[in-house]
């Protein structure tokens, strides 16, 4: 059976510019939708975290206001309270062996900026996994801030790799940029990566190989049918 690593961020809060600091988490349609379709197609999930502490949403995500409507921001409610159990009790990402998994999906929200991006665990996983052909790395919004720790200026994993993100122009939007230590489409550019982006606040995936990528929330969906069809095709 396949199987599936969620990293998710184990972070609450987002360390700003000027230290005051932000209410943050996972953001849960980046985690809801690929892990409703990856068990509907039966594979074998495991989520983790740093230190295994227990992941949190991001309260926006499950605002209303924020391009869901209220009948999605109800099923994104209930489906984390069927998930409690599973959510409650991560593993931690420190016991991970990447060996025994066959895709690794980091979903956003701005928890990631916060721990994931310089976590060590990250840069020893995606290190045994992005190279391998075999294996899908895949990552959605600023997931792909995990991306960061893995390597350093002169030997970063992903330099040359085509992908995409959370724009600079869509952080902007969300009225986060100006306090922000750094903006993660900037970040990615400056480390190397052939970035890409489509429209703001429109799906947008990025496939280069094994490497999956989507640019924003709404590109969750299409990151997790393009890991599936990735994984019939082999």
């Amino acid at each position: 059976m396949t199987k599936v690593l969620f990293i998710l961020s184990g972070a609450r809060s987002w360390s700003q510019l000027d230290g005051t600091q932000h209410p943050t988490g996972f953001w849960a349609e980046e985690f809801i939708t690929p892990h409703r379709i990856f068990t509907a197609a039966g594979l074998d999930i495991r989520i983790a975290t740093p230190g295994g502490r227990v992941p949190a949403a991001d309260q926006i995500s499950l605002n209303p206001t924020v391009g869901i409507d209220e009948a999605a921001a109800a099923d994104f409610r209930a489906y984390l309270t069927e998930v409690k159990d599973v959510l409650d009790h991560p593993t931690r990402l420190e016991d991970i062996n990447p060996d025994e998994y066959d895709v690794v999906l980091i979903p956003g929200g701005h928890g990631p900026m916060q721990d994931l991006a310089v976590n060590d665990d990250i840069n020893r996983i995606l290190g045994r996994m992005l190279p391998d052909d075999e294996k899908i790395v895949a990552s959605v919004c600023h997931g792909q801030a995990a991306f960061l720790a893995a390597g350093d200026s002169k030997n970063w994993l992903f330099k040359g790799r085509r992908m995409t993100a959370f724009t600079d122009a869509e952080e902007q939007q969300a009225g986060l940029a100006a306090n922000a230590p750094f903006l993660l489409e900037s970040r990615l550019r400056a480390a190397g990566a052939t970035y890409e982006s489509g429209g703001l606040w429109q799906p947008f995936v990025v496939t280069d190989g094994n490497l999956i990528t989507g640019q924003n929330p709404v590109s969750s969906a299409g990151v997790a049918e393009t890991i599936l069809k990735e994984l019939a095709a082999r």
